[in-house]
């Protein structure tokens, strides 16, 4: 039987340029939870990647979602407005499959990355809090050369023009999240990452923050719902 989620869930958004270390942070806050609630990282690029060799639910897609998917690995591209009944079918897969409960905690990376999927997003996630990873271009291209995250030895995606792509379209469409979320109240915790940051170095700077500055909703007694 599927698990019953009640929606939306509570959650962590961790934002930041491709290469400065989002995937190994979100798997780092997977491991060890947080606020002693269970954390799961859905790591939206890895979801399409699974998809795509056949893994993680690759059945219940159509061959058209499915080309969509290699589209967008492909060319790097953004999911836009029309296309968010996909990423709602992934997330949802996710969340079932991890059997997620109204007392665990879901940290994104790569979605919402523009400002119509955050409003779509609504739905489903109440994003508490937001996590920015700040990293230069410089400190990116050294970082995927020396491979600093540890994540990024079977990537095909990381040729430096689609890098470039994706550095240009962070700064033109997702970087603007932060203010939105900032307007909605969501807690900002920015984190300088250099090319020899570690995730672990990066989530004990993060638990400090939040310790000041924590997300209420995520610290006191999940609601009932």
């Amino acid at each position: 039987m599927k698990p019953v989620i009640a929606f939306p869930v509570n959650a962590l958004l961790l934002l930041g340029p491709t290469g400065s270390g989002k995937s190994p942070l979100g798997d780092v806050i997977g491991r060890r939870g947080l606020f002693g609630r269970r954390a799961h990282h859905l790591d939206f690029g890895d979801e399409l990647r699974a998809v795509t060799s056949g893994g993680h639910e690759a059945g219940t897609y159509t061959r058209d979602e499915f080309a969509f998917i290699e589209g967008v690995l492909e060319r790097g591209l953004l999911l836009e407005n029309e296309h968010f009944v996909l990423a709602e079918k992934i997330i949802r897969l996710f969340l079932e499959r991890r059997s997620f409960t109204v007392q665990d905690v879901l940290v994104l990376n790569g979605m919402p990355r523009h400002a119509g999927q955050a409003r779509d997003m609504e739905r489903i996630a109440d994003i508490q809090g937001l996590v920015v990873l700040d990293c230069s271009a410089a400190a990116v291209a050294c970082r995927l050369r020396n491979n600093a995250g540890g994540d990024r030895a079977e990537r095909s995606d990381d040729g430096w023009e689609l890098v470039q792509k994706k550095l240009e379209t962070f700064r033109e469409r997702t970087a603007p999240l932060i203010a939105h979320y900032e307007a909605r109240g969501s807690k900002i915790y920015r984190l300088e990452i250099s090319e020899a940051t570690t995730a672990d170095e990066a989530c004990r700077k993060l638990s400090a923050l939040a310790a000041v500055h924590p997300p209420v909703a995520l610290v006191a007694e999940p609601p009932e719902r």
